[in-house]
């Protein structure tokens, strides 16, 4: 007998789809489901801890934003999103931390091929407990995989399709006993993590690689910029290379699901959590507890 949708153990879940809220890993594509035989999904991830969703709008925002840009029909409206994320994360625990995912995919192809027929948007919410790493720190080193370019993958969007790259650069990363990689854009310049957007700070300076189309500009990148300047401190969005991080003095990563974490260690030179990332940290939890949950 085959396994069934929820005879692998996952953390405590519960998905909106076709008008109903349904509780563990339920089965929302088939086999000839396009965005599941071709890749043709797209995502966004927020989150909920301690009581607050720090930028829960922009990421119902950006989900719809990804969708347009792929081709696909965002058929949710933001405010839709919005009030279904705190649906159903009143079936939670108060403190539970929870990862929230609004996914579109396309149903069906045009003659059952590759083209995908918007049409066919279907979507789901997604949401479950995922605790929030702990800051202890990564050791990085530089993958030998790349950023792909807006001419060879649709990197305006938070596409599915693009996380296989990233993965086998952290597989490959953890073969040589690292924790996270930095991976070049096509120009053999920085682009961003494996799995989130990276900042160094070397004399005083806070710096991360500029926006260049291999890479998502994040939310939590944009916001953490955004409370460090208005902190007085200088952060300078521009072209880095992977020299320049080795040198760096300390070096830290933002993302939805870590949101701001320490580097301890590239390559071979052990690094400490610095002043720039502690301030960073701070500043985004302060940022995040000034809102809280909806009643």
């Amino acid at each position: 007998m085959m396994p069934g949708p929820n005879s692998v153990s996952h953390s405590r879940t519960w998905t909106f789809f076709q008008g109903e809220w349904h509780e563990g890993n339920v089965p929302i594509m088939g086999p000839r489901t396009h965005g599941l035989w071709l890749g043709s999904t797209i995502f966004d991830g927020a989150r909920a801890f301690e009581g607050v969703t720090p930028d829960l709008d922009r990421h119902c925002a950006r989900v719809n934003q990804s969708a347009v840009y792929f081709g696909l029909k965002p058929v949710v409206d933001p405010g839709t999103w919005l009030g279904l994320a705190h649906e159903g994360i009143a079936r939670f625990q108060p403190d539970a931390e929870l990862y929230i995912r609004p996914m579109y995919w396309p149903q069906n192809g045009v003659g059952g091929g590759v083209l995908f027929d918007p049409e066919t948007t279907d979507w789901c919410l997604c949401i479950y407990e995922a605790p929030i790493p702990k800051p202890v720190g990564s050791a990085i080193t530089l993958s030998p995989f790349r950023r792909p370019t807006a001419e060879s993958a649709p990197v305006g969007a938070k596409a599915s399709c693009l996380y296989p790259n990233c993965s086998r650069a952290l597989i490959e990363a953890a073969s040589r006993g690292f924790q996270n990689c930095l991976m070049l854009d096509m120009l053999g310049n920085v682009a961003e993590f494996g799995n989130s957007n990276v900042f160094m700070a070397k004399d005083g300076v806070v710096y991360t690689p500029a926006p260049n189309g291999t890479f998502l500009n994040g939310i939590t990148r944009q916001r953490v910029i955004e409370l460090l300047r208005g902190d007085g401190i200088t952060v300078l969005e521009t072209t880095l290379r992977y020299s320049d991080f080795v040198t760096a003095d300390e070096i830290f990563s933002t993302g939805n699901f870590a949101k701001v974490a320490p580097v301890i260690r590239i390559d071979g030179r052990q690094l400490s959590p610095g002043r720039f990332y502690a301030r960073a940290r701070r500043l985004y939890w302060d940022f995040a507890h000034e809102t809280k949950l909806a009643a």
